[in-house]
């Protein structure tokens, strides 16, 4: 009921405002509003980085051998008996030694518990939590119970295809050590880009996703846990009260609330989790109605907190406020496009073509960044970047804008759901599996 109230006046809010906004000025000088304000805010995040480099090259980042905590790598698994032996004898031959991998079966209805207990019986570091058919659903609660017997001085959660290179925690440690640092995440990666359309557009979503999170990073903004490849500390996880079982986004409500607390973020780059991208569209358009609605309800329900705690610092404050834009945004442009169609079918004054440069502005604002990024991080010539921008920005708004406003119309009008939403594993072809 909170969510819901939240959300109908932030909703009232915007559409007041667009109506009284239109009376008197032309919807031009919201666009350049906008446009200023992003360039604005993502040539701050470029300075930041720049000087971020210069500093490391100067005075490189190095691992402190004394520095190694016990660590409690955990992986929830339902139904994975498919993927989760590979997954953990990739993660055994990591070079560092005081660990040990908890493998938690939530409910699955394969052969899941008979192959992680002959794992359990074969290798020494590892243990085996099966629970119970009638525990309470979800990642979080899976979590919350393994921490129970964890004996770690932090926790690394994996996905259950996830595969790592053998410096991974070595490389996520040289950030974890910073007394204020509640956690650090690893740099995700699609294995299978390769294997079809839908692949490559979320390769290519990451790698966006990876220039925020560096940009984030450098300006000690508010970066976020991505649930693949995340160590938090145990001390910050107490802090916070554990997970949040109520929550279907574990990572992103984990993320908000260690903020909220003042705990830092950090992004590793160098760190890579690499994991399968789903490769039909009903799989990736329910694995994104979780990731948007979980991530719209946490802001929903910590907004106040956000707006009024004393432990968060102002960068993160104004970092949070400026991306839960990226959800506002399309509810404004669609509210926008519908209020000036009516003027316009009506044969009232209207700015019905400046409501649509809108939607291009916004656009191409985006594939900016994308060229950007695919240039920076993958690698590709100019025009392959500009090729895969454009596609992967169509991808995007496609995808995006109606989900965004389904969740927005779900969370008004039905009530909170649990379901983990799980993503298939195991349906990546072997011929586009690819480690980078």
């Amino acid at each position: 009921m909170k969510d819901r109230i939240t959300l109908l006046f932030i909703l009232c809010f915007l559409l007041a405002f667009l109506i009284i906004f239109q009376n008197y000025f032309n919807t031009i000088w919201a666009i350049i509003f906008l446009i200023l304000f992003m360039s604005l805010y993502m040539v701050y995040m470029y300075i930041a980085v720049k000087h971020q480099r210069r500093k490391l090259r100067k005075s490189p980042l190095v691992y402190n051998e004394k520095f190694a905590p016990f660590i409690s790598i955990l992986i929830p698994c339902h139904n994975e008996a498919c993927v989760i032996k590979d997954t953990i004898e990739n993660i055994l031959d990591v070079d560092y030694k005081n660990y040990e991998i908890i493998i938690i079966d939530d409910r699955s209805t394969d052969n899941t518990k008979e192959v992680i207990s002959e794992l359990e019986k074969k290798y020494n570091k590892v243990k085996t939590l099966i629970r119970d058919n009638n525990a309470y659903p979800g990642k979080s609660a899976v979590l919350n119970d393994a921490v129970k017997i964890a004996k770690g001085e932090a926790y690394l959660v994996f996905d259950a295809d996830a595969k790592i290179k053998p410096d991974f925690i070595k490389k996520l440690l040289v950030k974890f050590e910073d007394k204020d640092v509640g956690a650090v995440q690893a740099r995700k990666i699609i294995i299978n880009a390769n294997q079809n359309f839908l692949t490559a557009c979320q390769y290519n979503e990451y790698v966006m996703d990876t220039h925020l999170q560096i940009g984030r990073d450098a300006v000690k903004g508010a970066v976020e846990l991505r649930g693949n490849g995340e160590l938090i500390k145990k001390q910050a996880l107490i802090d916070i009260g554990g997970w949040n079982n109520e929550t279907i986004t574990d990572d992103l409500d984990m993320s908000t609330r260690l903020h909220i607390k003042g705990w830092d973020i950090r992004f590793v780059q160098d760190a890579c989790v690499y994991e399968e991208g789903v490769v039909t569209f009903p799989a990736l358009i329910r694995q994104r109605r979780r990731w948007t609605e979980g991530s719209i309800r946490r802001y929903l329900e910590y907004i106040w907190d956000v707006l009024f705690t004393r432990d968060m610092s102002l960068r993160v404050g104004f970092d949070l406020i400026a991306y839960i834009s990226e959800f506002l945004l399309p509810v404004w442009i669609v509210a926008e496009i519908i209020i000036q169609a009516f003027h316009f079918i009506k044969g009232h004054e209207n700015y019905i073509l400046s409501s649509m440069a809108l939607l291009v502005a916004t656009g191409l604002f985006f594939t900016s960044g994308l060229i950007y990024s695919f240039r920076k991080y993958s690698h590709y010539t100019t025009f392959k970047a500009i090729y895969q921008a454009i596609v992967t920005s169509i991808y995007f708004i496609t995808i995006w804008f109606p989900i965004v406003m389904f969740i927005v119309f779900k969370i008004i009008f039905t009530g909170r759901t649990m379901d983990w939403g799980k993503t298939q594993h195991g349906v990546a072809s072997e011929n586009s599996l690819e480690m980078a």
